[in-house]
């Protein structure tokens, strides 16, 4: 079969990294999200957590450094979305698979065979999810909530040109609130088997 790529884009709390994860299960192809980290601290010769800082403080001030890659790229946080659009575009390449966040939806904007996803939930069911399920406490969830969805949101507006509504270059938007992860799951693989899938293999 022709490979296929699925990006998901997620709320905080709406446990889109548990549906992705369950997704690339039920569809027996590889899920990446904290590999494309690690693949970026490799290449600029960075520890982990602080790509994973810098990835989610779009939008602030970012004192000017740059690393020996060649890019002539201005600050830090510019030369992390360069290399993680090329890892992301490299893997996208290679096999079919899901990629978590770092707008991978408009990093792969023109490839084909693509299929991105916005996972959301009502903010009473974040917040459930957060100390019920990933044992924060509630004023702890409801911060990083508003952090964390102002973060990426940020980010993917100074990166991704043209980009004005929540839902440009994405297919779907999905309320995992209401099918919870199990029926998202279930939707979804559906539609990449409708969309994707030779009709004797579904």
């Amino acid at each position: 079969m022709e490979k296929y790529i699925v990006t998901i884009s997620r709320q905080f709390g709406s446990l889109g990294r548990t549906i992705a994860q369950n997704l690339a299960l039920e569809l027996g192809i590889n899920f990446y999200d904290r590999d494309i980290v690690e693949a970026t601290a490799m290449r600029m010769g960075l520890p982990v957590p602080e790509i994973s800082k810098e990835e989610e403080r779009a939008g602030g001030f970012f004192a000017e450094r740059k690393y020996p890659l060649g890019m002539g790229l201005n600050s830090l946080q510019e030369e992390i979305f360069q290399v993680q659009s090329n890892i992301i575009q490299d893997i996208a390449k290679r096999e079919s698979c899901i990629i978590v966040g770092r707008c991978g939806d408009y990093v792969l904007r023109d490839m084909e065979r693509v299929l991105n996803v916005y996972i959301y939930a009502p903010q009473a069911v974040r917040i459930k999810n957060c100390t019920e399920i990933l044992g924060m406490e509630e004023k702890e969830a409801q911060r990083m909530q508003r952090e964390v969805d102002r973060a990426r949101e940020s980010y993917r507006r100074k990166y991704c040109e043209g980009i004005k509504e929540i839902y440009d270059h994405r297919d779907i938007m999905i309320d995992s609130g209401k099918f919870k992860t199990a029926g998202t799951v279930r939707i979804l693989s559906g539609i990449v088997r409708e969309l994707f899938f030779d009709k004797q293999e579904t």
